[in-house]
């Protein structure tokens, strides 16, 4: 594999390769996202920022190291898509098959999921779908549109998908209604309190004071679960002893 490597920043400002390395050792010290989720997390940055020349280059080599192969970036631009922006997703897949092209890397095979544009229903939680079609009910329809497009991916987990999601809220500031139900949908796929945590703090190379406001968000967020589920045990021990 033919892909720069950390030589090629240095070769660009020594001591900013030092502070990258110490930043990026610091971040992964913990042990709450694996490899393959970090490198995840970086490039549905670089799609938000884009941030396409070497940071780009330098991701798409950590997640073909991580074992992640053509098909599984593609999926990963298309399933950010909606959130990130069609235009920004389009950007980034151009620039990796130009990638795959200069440094001569196996490309997607074709393999694909269902689209299902032209079916009816919604994929959304009725929650998120009663909420949305109040306000807007055209744009509820958008949301179904996008929600079914994306309803045959397989090769990313939900906890993936649900990380990345996020990851687009902090970076666009979105903390708000979808934050919320991306966090939701992380801890409802497993993901622990920690572990959501640690996707928030995995923002923090870009942009630093971005990733303290959503932590804040995150704390009310995660404060408001937690009081929530002592009410309800509350409830439960009360009529258990009528």
């Amino acid at each position: 594999m033919t892909l720069p490597t950390q030589n090629a920043v240095e070769e660009l400002d020594p001591v900013f390769t030092e502070m990258a390395a110490a930043t990026s050792r610091q971040l992964g010290e913990g042990k709450e996202l694996t490899p393959r989720e970090r490198v995840l997390l970086h490039l549905v940055a670089d799609v938000c920022e884009q941030t396409l020349g070497l940071p780009y280059e330098l991701h798409v080599r950590a997640a073909l190291d991580s074992g992640l192969d053509a098909d599984d970036l593609r999926e990963l631009l298309r399933f950010v898509s909606y959130d990130s922006g069609y235009p920004a997703a389009l950007a980034a897949l151009e620039r990796l098959a130009e990638i795959e092209r200069t440094h001569s890397l196996p490309g997607p095979t074709g393999q694909r999921h269902e689209v299902n544009a032209d079916g009816t229903g919604s994929p959304m939680p009725a929650a998120v779908r009663a909420e949305v079609s109040a306000l807007d009910p055209d744009f509820a329809d958008y949301m179904d549109l996008q929600s079914r497009m994306r309803a045959g991916m397989s090769r990313l987990s939900v906890r993936e998908r649900a990380f990345a999601t996020m990851t687009v809220d902090v970076l666009y500031q979105t903390l708000q209604e979808s934050f919320r139900t991306h966090v939701g949908r992380a801890l409802g796929a497993g993901a622990t309190d920690g572990e959501v945590r640690a996707v928030v703090r995995a923002t923090a190379p870009f942009g630093m004071t971005r990733t303290w406001r959503a932590l804040h968000v995150l704390d009310a967020l995660l404060a408001g679960r937690e009081e929530a589920g002592r009410e309800e045990a509350a409830t439960a021990q009360t009529v258990g002893a009528a």
